[in-house]
C-alpha cells in the first residue's frame, strides 16, 4: 500500500489558535489535518511548521481566505495550495477575509 497523502486544512475564524483547534483524520489515501488560525501571519507561520515539521504536501485553504491571504499563504510554502471560495464568506459575517484580516 502507498504512503497517505499527508494534507492541511486551515480555516481562518477569530479566535483561532493553532495550537487548541486542530484534528486529524486519517484514510487509507489521506491523512488530513484541520487547523483553525485566527490571522493571516498565524496562517503563513502555520503553513510553513506543517510543511517542515508534518511532511504537509498540499494545503486547502477555507473560504474566509480572500485572494491577498491564499497568495500569502502560497508565497510561504513550496507545495500546492488550494482554496475553497467564497466572494463573501456567510461564517465571517458575509465579508472577505481579506477586508477582516488582510
Amino acid at each position: 500500500m502507498a504512503t497517505p497523502l499527508k494534507a492541511a486544512f486551515i480555516f481562518i475564524a477569530p479566535g483561532g489558535d493553532p495550537a487548541k483547534h486542530r484534528n486529524w483524520v486519517r484514510t487509507e489515501q489521506v491523512e488530513l489535518l484541520a487547523v483553525a488560525v485566527g490571522s493571516y501571519d498565524q496562517a503563513e507561520a502555520l503553513a510553513r511548521e506543517l510543511v517542515a515539521e508534518e511532511g504537509i504536501a498540499a494545503i486547502e485553504l477555507c473560504g474566509g481566505f480572500g485572494a491577498a491571504g491564499t497568495a500569502r499563504v502560497a508565497a510561504a510554502v513550496k507545495v500546492p495550495v488550494g482554496v475553497v471560495r467564497f466572494d463573501v464568506h456567510p461564517g465571517l459575517g458575509n465579508a472577505s477575509g481579506d477586508t477582516l484580516f488582510g
